[in-house]
């Protein structure tokens, strides 16, 4: 396998995607290990259906350069560099770090697509009524991705 994808947050189902990863490829090691952080604006869900892409677009620009784009920055930087440690630490080389914005599912299948992966790995949030009123982002991917995914519980 040549590229993995692990999406991560600052949930524990991240901290589990990441060690599932190591343990997974404990012998052989992908050639490259894409670690990705997708920011989401706070509120996206009732905002997807207020709004249609064109304004949710429109509000992403607006919020470029704001108090509240670099606390999702920073954020998103902590995250990443945790992982990345954590995973170097490991002995993992190839080790690409990517930001994105916008909704989790999307985001994580259109990265995956644009950096070739061969697997996607997520964590499980574990959050029931969440899931249930919100729906299941790994569940989402797991239906829509065209390569394996694997859910770290």
């Amino acid at each position: 396998m040549k590229t993995v994808l692990i999406a991560v947050d600052d949930s524990k189902g991240s901290e589990t995607a990441v060690k599932t990863f190591l343990a997974l490829f404990a012998c052989a090691r992908p050639e490259t290990v894409v670690l990705l952080y997708v920011q989401k604006i706070e509120g996206r869900s009732l905002m997807d259906e207020m709004l249609g892409m064109a304004e949710l677009s429109t509000l992403k620009e607006q919020l470029r350069g704001t108090a509240y784009q670099d606390a999702l920055d920073r954020r998103a930087k902590a995250v990443l560099d945790r992982y990345a440690a954590l995973l170097r630490d490991k002995g993992v080389t190839g080790l690409q770090t990517v930001v994105r914005a916008g909704h989790p599912s999307e985001e994580i299948l259109e990265a995956a697509k644009t950096a070739g992966a061969e697997m996607i790995i997520v964590g499980s949030r574990g959050e029931r009524l969440h899931t249930i009123l919100m729906g299941s982002v790994s569940r989402e991917i797991a239906n829509r991705a065209q390569v394996p995914v694997l859910i770290a519980r």
